[in-house]
């Protein structure tokens, strides 16, 4: 024990002096490992954010269960969103609201619709979304929120229409204009000359929902812009519980009720929407997978050119009689202190490129929050750093010490 600790600090003292009379391949080198770190977390906080935007943002919506008509499918006509699959939406919402346990429920429809500004010449496609009414569920970050539904008029569809709508900021960037500002809108280019709107607020609710800009209306006014007010489609009926009320209970209660449609919690919900987007789970999981692989080929790569790069120093070490195992902790001890101060920097840079990435996710996709920090993906980035260097040092050295140090001279 007290030979090893001997040969553990002189093994420290070459392995300062090494690190000192080198500052240059040092500074690169920890800059590497600050990347590959880098690389692990931002790469792997992606591929988190890609498998849980969908639960935080069905949970964002402050819903207990959710009714449809079937599958809820995407679809990629126009600017995408939902098929509306569930008719007389209106009517089944207010029978489900009369049940106990059931402190309301609320359809929500999301149709193509065409958008075009003042000039009326040029259209661009979007997904309105109808709601009967702002409410606390719909966030407005500038100006104000829809003020209820009056046009709907208990099924007449001949009340006062507030010709308002809200937009998210890519539709306001799209579009060039702002709180106060005139659209026009509708399912066709022809409805949309007719229907001039006002837009009262910024929402990003229904974008971040959706992952794509949107116009959000009162639903009677989104029927009638696109002419179905006859069939009253949603995509599904959002329903909240009484706080006193068992999830599962009133779920099973509504589903005997209701057996042509389908009651799901925000977990089934969101599993019946990405039953089909395989392509989504696929790429989380694969962003995950290689973030950890791109980070140890890096981390092994580099931490071996290090090594082989003083290979006729070690050899000078090696020819005036320095033991191969005292070799090798010096290695060690290079591949310890580079993977150590490299990995901090990486992991104190972290929070720092995931605020980047998601400023650019926003504007992109419109997602807030899609690149995770995650405290455990960063603890595991440096010690796979701090580990895999280690080791990679230890083989590079190893292969050194095994060679006959003229053949290195």
């Amino acid at each position: 024990m007290r030979r090893w600790g001997v040969r553990i600090r002189v093994a420290g003292g070459i392995t300062l002096s090494q690190l000192r009379h080198q500052k240059l391949r040092l500074g690169l080198a920890i800059i590497g490992i600050c990347l590959a770190v880098l690389a692990m977390t931002l790469l792997a906080g992606t591929g988190v954010g890609v498998l849980e935007t969908g639960g935080q943002q069905f949970d964002a919506a402050d819903r207990d269960l959710w009714m449809t008509a079937g599958e809820t499918r995407l679809t990629p006509t126009g600017g995408g969103g939902f098929e509306n699959t569930l008719y007389d939406s209106r009517n089944v919402s207010a029978a489900v609201s009369q049940q106990e346990g059931v402190r309301n429920a609320v359809p929500l429809a999301f149709e193509t619709v065409y958008v075009t500004t003042e000039d009326r010449d040029e259209f661009q496609t979007f997904v309105g979304s109808g709601t009967p009414g702002g409410g606390s569920s719909v966030q407005v970050i500038e100006g104000e929120s829809l003020d209820g539904d009056p046009y709907y008029a208990g099924g007449t569809y001949d009340g006062e229409r507030t010709n308002d709508v809200l937009i998210d900021q890519e539709t306001a960037r799209s579009l060039d204009v702002e709180v106060g500002d005139t659209v026009y809108v509708g399912g066709s280019h022809a409805a949309a000359r007719d229907n001039e709107m006002t837009v009262v607020g910024i929402s990003p609710t229904f974008g971040q929902m959706l992952g794509t800009p949107t116009v959000v209306m009162p639903l009677s006014e989104l029927h009638q812009v696109t002419g179905s007010t006859q069939t009253e489609p949603a995509t599904f009926i959002t329903i909240t519980l009484e706080d006193d009320a068992e999830s599962e209970v009133v779920q099973r209660e509504l589903q005997a009720q209701y057996p042509e449609y389908e009651i799901r919690s925000n977990q089934e919900q969101l599993d019946a929407v990405l039953e089909e987007q395989v392509l989504v789970l696929a790429a989380g999981f694969t962003l995950v997978v290689l973030a950890v692989g791109t980070g140890i080929a890096l981390t092994v790569n580099l931490l071996g050119l290090i090594i082989y790069q003083q290979r006729q120093a070690f050899a000078v070490l090696k020819a005036q009689g320095i033991s191969s195992s005292l070799l090798i902790l010096t290695v060690i001890g290079q591949g310890l202190a580079i993977g150590v101060i490299g990995g901090v920097l990486g992991g104190a840079l972290t929070p720092a490129g995931v605020a980047l990435l998601n400023r650019l996710t926003t504007a992109v996709v419109g997602f807030d929050g899609l690149v995770q920090f995650e405290p455990r993906i960063v603890g595991g980035s440096v010690t796979i750093a701090v580990v895999i260097g280690t080791i990679a040092a230890a083989i590079a050295g190893w292969r050194i010490s095994r060679t006959p140090p003229l053949e290195h001279l």
